[in-house]
């Protein structure tokens, strides 16, 4: 096998392993997944980085991966493959639909090789959801219709494979041939429904906290400085990245360690991606989003690109403040599923005598205090999270097939918690959950739109 395919099937497994991915119906772990999207791309190409890049294609989305950690393991242009192969639509765009309908365009925009790994992708997915999911199926398949036209470029032996996975799915479950695809914004939006509580969501985490708040000043200089000169300047200040500017307007940006590299100068220039700027105004739910896919988040103002953001600036005191109102009001969402799901207090079953205990413990002391709290406010987050996982609802309302996924999940958020509360590093140890945390105040934001 050839060494840069080992290395990434090596480098994928690792990733997805590390968070415990698994496949949603089967529970294999997703590595199975993976290798038979890199299967059905190697019978139709011996291209290393193509089939490298069908290997690392979820590793952006689903791990803790950015593009940039792939750019340094595998290089420019399997980073780019990836990049091409990874959503780029966000909770806040809108409903499934509209987000589908963005993933789309980007989708027709891609490369023929990345068009080849995205119909592999097709093929595996149809046919375990179509197994599993018959519900989910007639969505998928229709996501899938719409996919197969815009991805004439790619391989056409496996585009005929994903088109005939597509309609033995539609014949298995008894429904018709799937619909042409529709043109990418034609793809009717639901009128949205807004609650108060939701606008309040919206506008806590939206205009309270922004990117400008966290960003730091963008160090910029002309296209044609020496390499050299910058690089020793950048070194100087320990930066690790500049803008370069064209007449005095922003157009890409330079890493401090390609120039220290010594890459050809017509190679350092790097254009911003389009998921990769926002405005000062944006939520920092967003920035932490376009963290987990590159590794700087670009910041405008006045039209302009002058701000970048990196992960070492999420340890900023603001977004600790930020990040442990989200878990706080997680943890209210909590304590009001319980009492909704156990009104007569029947939750008390579900817990250990000793976990009782101790909240009974604090209870009489917060009592002794003044205070007028009732027993499930003085249970510790796992304990809560123990207890609701117990209802099936309430575990599929979070999205969680198993009752140790839900735990896990939680217990990791209790860890952030915690390291929030005692100063501790979060983006070394608890980056998988600030950024579950920042999807879900997306997701929030979306819904409230």
């Amino acid at each position: 096998m050839d060494d840069l395919i080992a290395r990434a099937r090596q480098f994928a497994i690792e990733a997805h392993g590390s968070n415990n991915h698994r496949r949603k119906y089967t529970h294999q772990p997703y590595q199975q997944h993976l290798k038979a999207v890199a299967t059905l791309v190697a019978e139709v190409t011996d291209d290393p980085e193509t089939i490298a890049a069908a290997w690392l294609h979820d590793t952006v989305e689903d791990t803790v991966v950015n593009f940039g950690d792939l750019e340094r393991a595998f290089g420019p242009a399997v980073s780019r493959l990836v990049a091409e192969l990874t959503d780029v639509s966000k909770p806040s765009d809108g409903n499934r639909a509209v987000r589908k309908s963005i993933d789309l365009h980007h989708s027709a925009q891609a490369s023929p090789r990345a068009q080849t790994v995205k119909l592999g992708d097709i093929t595996d997915n149809c046919r375990d959801i179509c197994r599993h999911d018959p519900a989910f199926s007639r969505v998928y398949l229709a996501e899938a219709a719409a996919l197969l036209g815009v991805l004439g470029t790619g391989d056409r032996r496996l585009y005929q494979r994903a088109q005939q996975a597509v309609a033995k799915c539609a014949q298995r479950l008894g429904l018709p041939p799937p619909p042409e695809a529709r043109a990418a914004g034609e793809i009717p939006v639901p009128p949205p429904q807004v609650s108060l509580s939701q606008r309040r969501t919206q506008r806590l985490f939206t205009a309270a906290f922004t990117a400008r708040d966290i960003a730091e000043p963008l160090r910029s200089f002309d296209l044609g400085y020496p390499p050299g000169a910058m690089a020793a300047i950048l070194e100087r200040e320990d930066l690790e990245v500049a803008g370069w500017r064209r007449e005095g307007v922003a157009v890409g940006y330079v890493r401090t360690y390609s120039l220290k590299a010594g890459e050809a100068a017509d190679t350092l220039l790097r254009p911003f991606a389009a998921g990769q700027v926002v405005s000062g105004d944006a939520s920092l739910s967003e920035v932490i989003s376009i963290l987990s896919r590159y590794d700087f988040c670009f910041v405008t103002a006045m039209g302009d690109i002058s701000g970048v953001i990196d992960r070492g600036d999420i340890q900023k005191p603001i977004v600790r403040m930020w990040l442990f109102g989200i878990v706080t009001l997680v943890e209210m969402d909590l304590t009001a599923r319980i009492r909704a799901t156990w009104p007569d207090g029947g939750w008390t079953r579900l817990i250990s005598a000793g976990r009782l205990d101790k909240a009974q413990a604090l209870l009489a002391e917060r009592r002794r205090r003044g205070q007028h709290p009732e027993l499930l406010d003085c249970m510790q987050l796992g304990d809560k999270v123990r207890i609701l996982v117990q209802d099936e609802g309430q575990l599929a309302a979070f999205g969680f097939t198993t009752k140790g996924e839900a735990q896990r999940v939680l217990a990791d958020l209790e860890s952030l918690r915690n390291n929030l509360a005692h100063a501790q590093d979060i983006v070394t140890h608890d980056w998988p959950q600030i950024a579950r945390l920042a999807h879900q105040v997306e997701d929030t934001i979306a819904r409230a739109l």
